[in-house]
């Protein structure tokens, strides 16, 4: 019985060295040196180097003075990246049409006068419920509710979307898009610089 404890027991703290300390080590250091960024949770840093978030997750935004994002499908608090997944709540499910009623409500309420049609990415949840970009419809819809809270002109916010706005991937795949949580970032720099 003996003989073969040795060799298991070597064996066992070679497999241990190999998977637990080269392999995860020898991975680290080719993300760090390969993808950097990404590695380090692809964070947004603002002008006085303080992360707000990461490009990859949405954040939660109610205030009026901020664009909104979409709405997290995630429970109970929204943009949970441990608890990712759609509502998987069907057109007919009348949840589904409940929530995006009161959805609808809310933004009315947050800015009356505003009587364009509400785009759909503003009432529904993306697949992941994390997502941080809206659309381009769904940016200029705020617009004004913005201009209102943080009394900017309407035309300097549809210039900082514009400026803000990210193309299809390739010229080909997606939609024009704007990053909620950058395009709040840059509000908040361009409240500082202007001393509002």
């Amino acid at each position: 019985m003996s003989i073969y404890l040795k060799p298991a027991a070597m064996l066992f703290m070679l497999l241990t060295l190999i998977t637990g300390v080269i392999y995860p080590g020898l991975v680290t250091a080719l993300a760090q040196l390969m993808f950097t960024e990404q590695a380090n949770g692809s964070l947004i840093i603002n002008e006085q180097g303080h992360a707000k978030g990461s490009v990859l997750i949405g954040q939660p935004f109610t205030a009026n003075r901020y664009f909104w994002g979409r709405p997290s499908a995630t429970g109970p608090h929204p943009y949970n990246a441990a608890a990712s997944a759609g509502s998987n709540l069907g057109p007919t499910n009348p949840a589904l049409i409940d929530a995006v009623s009161a959805r609808i409500k809310a933004l009315q309420d947050a800015d009356p006068t505003n009587k364009a049609p509400v785009p759909v990415d503003l009432v529904t949840a993306s697949a992941s419920g994390l997502d941080p970009h809206i659309s381009v419809a769904a940016a200029a819809y705020q617009i004004n509710r913005i201009a209102k809270a943080r009394q900017i002109d309407a035309v300097k916010l549809r210039e900082l979307v514009d400026a803000l706005t990210e193309n299809r991937l390739w010229q080909v795949f997606g939609e024009p898009r704007v990053h909620v949580l950058r395009l709040n970032v840059a509000l908040d720099e361009l409240k500082r610089k202007s001393g509002q």
